[in-house]
């Protein structure tokens, strides 16, 4: 009895080493560089630049590319930091999301409370 206890204690321990041990997902931030379109009703567009700045806009206002919100961003593994800056003092209002999908023309991801879906667009 007392060995089948070690044994099964053994495999608990084992099992949760293993599962701790769980590689994060890591995606290439080359991929995200370009203008993305959020899907669903009344979209913004994000476009990534390659120096991680950025601008966010929403065409549906009638807002232009080049009038939109500007934004800093880092990826690092899966987590996605954007950082708009304040057009009145130029402070930052950071949002974090984890990133759970992006390929040369999906990108996909959620925060806390919310999930995100994107398309790529020229």
């Amino acid at each position: 009895m007392k060995k089948t206890l070690y044994f099964l204690v053994s495999l608990l321990l084992i099992s949760a080493l293993f599962h701790s041990c769980k590689k994060e997902d890591e995606f290439d931030e080359t991929l995200l560089i370009g203008k993305w379109q959020q899907t669903g009703a009344s979209p913004f567009h994000y476009r990534y630049d390659m120096n991680h700045t950025g601008v966010r806009w929403k065409p549906d206002d009638e807002v232009l590319e080049e009038e939109g919100e500007k934004f800093t961003w880092k990826l690092v593994k899966s987590e996605l930091e954007r950082i708009h800056i304040r057009a009145i003092d130029g402070g930052g209002i950071p949002e974090v999301f984890t990133v759970t999908e992006l390929t040369a023309t999906s990108l996909r991801y959620k925060n806390e409370s919310r999930s995100y879906s994107f398309t790529k667009i020229n």
